[in-house]
């Protein structure tokens, strides 16, 4: 039966995942550990109301790993009787060999689907089967959910995008369809409905693995917030210009942000995922001792890159079955007294497998002394699936093969020998002991093993008993693709570019043309890499790094927020809270004393917001509260003194503190203070042509010129190029200026100069020491701010009792506008909610003057 959910695909695939089951199942059901029968989400609450922690208590301690991946690492059979199913584990399954790395005390459980198509009357008895028997978990897919899941978005959207193809053929079948995507959601669903009927959030990792799994971690987090999560892909990633063509490309990459840990094989790779979450999110990443994470919304996702290895012992065994069936020595007589070239790879269009076999046509015709010696054994693995422009490569490939054996064959040798049939793993170990050297010429890959298992094959084998019968060299060579995962750790291989053919043929009659010693050093080197770096090494390394990201989210407060594939979660300090402005409101009413320091842009004026003055409804709440005589009320900004003195020219008692500080005027008929302790702005001459230097190579930039600071801001640039652009200048400012008085500072789009002795933190030090110097210790204090500049003000009040500049029983709001990670103890959401709080404090002022202060006081009495 098909879970209720199936009915509403454009639901799911906008976002809005619907809560499921009526009122009687959105009573909370306590699941078990691990359900004894399939079942469906029906069965369980959804309801965004439940889903804000992960509430399912613990009922064993020891951490278990749940493995979630398109297909099971098992091996499905019809038995001979046609009654039922018999199962084994696939030994050549990476999801199986991962567990090598992991604890021996952590239980693994798999989910994933099964590679044959179970009736449905069969699927609960192998469900219990698969479970009992061997921890997993099936995930059934209807024919055609699975057909537009994996045929369609998967091998014909998101597997030519990401080996950097774009949809400009004509054929409408490669193009967007909204259709697949849909079919693309509701398999992430039904994969997280079984991830839900296992699972114990308090205790258990989940580790999701490929590109068939990107949105489901927005589900899974969705239920469970603080479940410790990570993803690890293992194709490439596209290059921003690449992936933004991608319709549903925000969707996707805040799926994918969801998670704690994201992996990668290679820098490229990541560096490619940064850069689209830089541009399309406005996300920048950091590297903190060591790791690169990327802050969203109070939590740091973690960015792992690390090249997933071979199972060593898997190959041996393997060997020693080549070895043991004769296989090696039957190879051996065939190919006597040839020097054999290898290539295997699945049938792809990105493998570049004609590209190998023009290029040993191209050697055999430049160098005529291999014509009758060498061969090119090409094995090509069965498709995957229905990929695009499969018979077309086939066909050509084919066509390819039987010109050149015409040409160049003669009775007895056959230079390209191609075998288009699944090859066993021993025939295949057989091939890689008797090859020369071996040829990867994908244009993109992942990360490819072959190299791998080729460099394990040549060493050989440690039975003695098996060596003395079949030996083994130990030396190889490689040609491989510099467009393919693998190839930055092989640094002894003759790299290529594939799509060079006459390049790719030279270096094979170089590889094969080398001489012993060379060939064995290059093996050498290569095998202590692989050897050390292998499967278990890695799974051990990500399960490590997933262990460090999680940690800090456990003692933070979280909760999600957002709608679709919008939601996000966001962690923050658990003293960190929304401003209760009933609470502050009755605060302000006590006291007796009152500071309130604002900043202007992104607090009481919208950040995006084109008309910068302010409105007539915030210039009467400013003259309400400057006019109470208990109060002290500044505008703390980064803005120009003239901007600021204009635009509150109405409000007569309000303080401003111009350019983070360096101008202050305590009340509009006051004089303007400069607090910075240098008036010498020589150090303009330098700075100015550095800036103007960058500002004509960056397109959108601009230089902001005020009278004791220079800004330069990128914000119209574009964000990749503008933030390079920003740290070199950075480097460069800090460099010809350190020897001025000066501060070099980077914002939010901006790098500034200013000078050292002044910000806005200093300014709140100010005001409070003049109140207590005048014998008004300040109990009531309001801070508000929203950028990097407001936390030098939050720093100082919430450090401000203890130094007494403030009364001991001062009560402190200090307020961020937004929820994120701040120095403040509060926020408020927007500047609506600012503008709001502060009209409630505008209604309980009291605006009539103190007793001996007139409206024309030239200076405010503090």
């Amino acid at each position: 039966m098909m879970s209720r959910s199936y009915t509403n695909l454009l639901d799911l695939a906008s976002g809005n995942f619907p809560a499921m089951g009526g009122r009687e199942s959105r009573e909370r059901r306590r699941m078990p550990r691990v359900m004894s029968v399939p079942g469906f989400l029906t069965e369980v609450d959804d309801d965004q109301a439940v889903s804000v922690s992960s509430d399912n208590p613990s009922t064993v301690t020891t951490d278990r790993m749940i493995i979630v991946a398109n297909q099971l690492p098992l091996k499905a059979k019809r038995r001979e009787d046609n009654k039922g199913w018999s199962f084994s584990w696939n030994e050549d399954s990476l999801l199986l060999q991962l567990k090598d790395g992991l604890p021996d005390d952590m239980e693994v459980l798999y989910v994933g689907s099964l590679r044959v198509d179970i009736d449905p009357a069969e699927q609960d008895d192998v469900s219990q089967h698969l479970l009992d028997k061997f921890k997993c978990v099936p995930t059934f897919l209807p024919a055609d959910v699975l057909a537009k899941f994996y045929d369609g978005f998967c091998k014909r959207q998101l597997w030519p995008l990401f080996h950097y193809m774009l949809p400009f053929s004509t054929d409408k079948s490669h193009r967007f369809d909204r259709t697949m995507w849909e079919a693309y959601v509701l398999a992430n669903k039904l994969f997280f409905q079984k991830v839900v009927e296992i699972i114990n959030p308090e205790d258990d990792y989940i580790w999701i693995h490929d590109y068939h799994l990107m949105v489901l971690p927005t589900f899974i987090r969705r239920r469970f917030n603080r479940v410790k999560m990570g993803f690890f892909l293992h194709s490439p990633f596209p290059s921003s210009e690449i992936y933004r063509t991608l319709p549903v490309r925000e969707e996707i990459l805040k799926a994918l942000l969801n998670s704690d840990i994201i992996g990668f094989h290679t820098f490229d790779y990541a560096r490619h995922f940064l850069s689209c979450c830089s541009r399309m999110l406005g996300l920048e990443y950091q590297s903190k001792r060591g790791y690169l994470g990327l802050e969203y919304y109070g939590r740091t996702i973690s960015i792992k890159i690390m090249p997933v290895g071979i199972h060593m012992g898997r190959i041996e065994s393997v060997m020693r079955m080549a070895v043991e069936e004769t296989t090696v020595r039957e190879l051996k007589q065939q190919f006597e007294g040839k020097t054999i070239l290898l290539g295997v790879d699945d049938m792809d269009i990105f493998k570049g497998i004609n590209l190998k076999i023009l290029a040993m046509e191209q050697m055999l015709r430049q160098h005529p002394k291999w014509q009758g010696r060498a061969v090119l054994v090409q094995i090509v693995n069965p498709a995957r699936g229905k990929g695009i422009h499969l018979e077309e490569i086939h066909a050509e490939i084919q066509e390819s093969c039987a010109r050149i054996n015409r040409v160049f064959g003669r009775p007895g040798y056959e230079p390209i020998v191609f075998i288009d049939r699944a090859v066993s793993i021993a025939e295949k170990v057989a091939y890689y002991s008797i090859a020369e050297c071996v040829i990867v010429t994908a244009v993109r890959d992942g990360m490819n093993l072959t190299p791998y298992e080729y460099i394990a094959c040549r060493q050989g084998i440690s039975d003695s008993e098996l060596c003395s019968s079949v030996s083994f060299p130990k030396k190889s060579m490689l040609v491989i693709s510099e467009f393919i995962g693998c190839s930055p750790s092989l640094s002894g291989a003759i790299r290529v570019n594939p799509w060079n053919v006459e390049a790719t043929s030279e270096a094979m009659n170089e590889a094969i043309s080398m001489g012993d010693g060379e060939k064995q050093l290059r093996h050498e080197k290569h095998y202590r890499y692989v050897s050390t770096h292998d499967v278990a090494y890695w799974s051990h390394s990500f399960l490590q790094d997933m262990e460090r990201a999680c940690t800090d989210l456990l003692r933070k407060r979280c909760w999600g927020i957002g709608l679709s594939f919008g939601f996000r979660v966001v962690a923050l300090d658990p003293n960190f809270k929304k401003l209760s402005i009933d609470a502050m409101v009755s605060a302000y009413k006590r006291s007796s004393s009152r500071a309130i320091l604002l900043d202007y842009d992104g607090t009481v004026m919208p950040q995006n917001s084109i008309n910068k003055s302010p409105s007539k409804e915030v210039l009467s709440i400013m003259e309400s509260l400057s006019a109470d005589p208990k109060n002290v009320v500044f505008i703390v900004s980064g803005r120009g003194r003239n901007s600021l003195s204009n635009w509150f020219a109405p409000c007569k008692k309000l303080g401003i503190a111009a350019e983070h500080g360096y101008f202050l005027r305590w009340c509009h008929n006051g004089d303007w203070e400069i607090c910075g302790k240098s008036s010498d702005f020589g150090w303009m001459q330098i700075a100015e042509p550095v800036m103007k230097l960058y500002t004509e190579a960056t397109d959108g930039s601009s230089i902001e010129r005020k009278e004791s600071a220079l800004v330069w801001q990128y914000r119209d640039a574009d964000l990749g190029f503008g933030s390079a652009q920003a740290k070199e200048m950075l480097d460069h400012l800090e460099s010809v200026l350190a020897n001025e008085p000066v501060a070099v500072k980077s914002g939010q789009f901006i790098v500034e100069v200013k000078p050292q002795d002044v910000s806005k933190g200093l300014v709140a030090e100010r005001i409070f020491s003049s109140m207590d110097g005048k014998g008004k210790h300040a109990d009531f204090v309001l801070c508000v701010g929203d950028d990097r500049s407001d936390e030098d003000m939050f720093e100082i009040v919430s450090s401000a009792i203890s130094r007494n500049i403030l009364a001991t029983n001062a009560s402190v709001f200090a307020c961020t506008v937004g929820q994120k990670p701040s120095k403040a103890k509060y926020y408020l959401d927007d500047t609506t909610e600012v503008t709001s709080m502060l009209e409630s404090l505008a209604e309980e002022s009291d605006s009539s003057p103190c007793i001996g202060e007139t409206g024309d006081s030239s200076r405010r009495q503090v």
